[in-house]
């Protein structure tokens, strides 16, 4: 069987699934019941200094978008980081840790931009015999508006300062994680790396309203009447996660980083696309918030299922597999062609296909009479439209012309152009300046 066995920039743990920094981390009892679940480690929710308390809303502090079933998609929450005392979140971590010594615990941090701050919280957790801890550089609503959070993980400048002070006052692993909120996730993982971190995970909560209260018009979760931004995460954040991940994975300055990989980790499947992307291991929190602990054991069986299916001995195999086939657009390959085919034995005749064609596309979808549908391959630009809106899976596939045929759309042989780069519709190309 493959070994699930996770050792992250040191860090083991019997398995690559972690419980991200959030309410599922914030005291003894949630940690040592998901440990009892199964979890390979957690992120302890975000830890302050003592200072002014932190003091979240006694009224809703979630928002959610939900599918046509009412599966949960996303949700948006207003929570702060912890609201417990610096001491008693201490000492429950040093008798979880002290209690579960082979699995991963890592402590969430966030405290003023200022070196004292930092040496002073850095020296307090030492004792807890943690793994390691995760600078919040990410979130964006309460923390950020007194400059922490993603008011830090928004300059990179702050990232390598503070990250350095982390590195000079303290022995453990450093983890910095970054905002998705930036134009470019690159330039803050390269402040990590430069300031000495040892990871980086990504991505946090994205600022976000998602929905308004039409009857009494504010924003949902609704405090007396108003509302605010949140932090959005789900499943309908992963493409975005994802993308993130693999900017930095096959970036030249940051090649190495080890990544934590965060955002919508539902299934093993989301987890191992991680992986292939570039992530050491996966952190996890609106799946067990929306379906309990447990989750974590339907992930551990379906990634052994599939790593003994690949041939994949340990999660090493696994990591990174998928980088070197992240490329730019302009590398494509403009000599594979393929055009829709669909299954009329596998079709229910539903339309959907020829509607969003006819509608909205290329007008490459036929319907006889007695709504038979076929593809005209004439006009087909193989846009995948028809396969994504289709509700029978597999009944419309993509399929690929051999080079040298000529395409009946642009009257060309396929094979014609390597890339963007030689096709001649790119004034820069050299096809173009003949």
């Amino acid at each position: 069987m493959a070994d699930l066995t996770s050792s992250f920039i040191g860090i083991k743990s019997p398995n690559p699934f972690w419980l991200a920094s959030a309410p599922p981390t914030d005291k003894e009892y949630n940690v040592v019941r998901a440990f009892q679940a199964g979890w390979g480690g957690v992120v302890w929710k975000t830890l302050g200094s003592e200072g002014p308390p932190v003091v979240n809303v006694s009224g809703p502090r979630y928002g959610a978008v939900w599918g046509a079933d009412r599966r949960l998609l996303g949700l948006n929450n207003i929570e702060l980081i912890t609201d417990r005392p610096l001491e008693v979140n201490l000492q429950e971590i040093k008798s979880v840790k002290r209690a579960w010594k082979d699995r991963a615990l890592v402590i969430s941090l966030m405290v003023p931009c200022d070196e004292d701050s930092w040496k002073d919280i850095l020296k307090r957790i030492e004792d807890t015999e943690a793994d390691g801890v995760e600078l919040n550089f990410g979130c964006p609503h309460g923390m950020a508006e007194r400059g922490m959070g993603s008011a830090v993980g928004q300059v990179p400048e702050y990232i390598e300062m503070v990250t350095r002070w982390v590195k000079k006052h303290s022995r453990m692993p450093c983890i910095v994680k970054l905002t998705p909120n930036i134009s470019d996730i690159r330039r803050p993982a390269e402040a990590a790396k430069r300031g000495g971190a040892d990871a980086v995970s990504l991505i946090n909560t994205i600022n976000s309203i998602t929905s308004v209260n039409l009857d009494d018009f504010s924003p949902e979760p609704m405090i007396d009447g108003k509302g605010t931004h949140g932090g959005y995460c789900g499943p309908a954040v992963k493409p975005i996660a994802l993308n993130m991940v693999a900017e930095i994975a096959r970036n030249a300055e940051t090649h190495g980083l080890p990544i934590s990989g965060i955002g919508g980790v539902t299934t093993w499947r989301d987890a191992a696309e991680f992986m292939a992307l570039g992530a050491g291991n996966v952190q996890v929190c609106t799946a067990a918030m929306t379906y309990g602990f447990k989750i974590v054991q339907e992930m551990i069986s379906g990634l052994s299922d599939y790593m003994d299916r690949k041939g994949f001995t340990s999660t090493a195999d696994l990591v990174g597999r998928a980088v070197p086939n992240v490329t730019d657009w302009q590398y494509l390959n403009l000599n594979y062609v393929t055009k829709a085919q669909i299954s009329q034995a596998d079709c229910i005749q539903c339309g959907r296909c020829y509607a969003a064609c006819e509608d909205t596309s290329h007008q490459a979808i036929a319907m006889s009479p007695d709504r038979v549908f076929t593809v005209k391959d004439e006009e087909c630009v193989a846009c995948n439209l028809c396969v994504n809106v289709c509700p029978v899976e597999n009944c419309i596939t993509m399929v690929p012309m051999q080079k040298g045929v000529v395409d009946p759309r642009t009257g060309r042989k396929v094979g014609d152009y390597a890339n963007w780069t030689t096709h001649p519709n790119n004034p820069m190309s050299v096809k173009a300046a003949e």
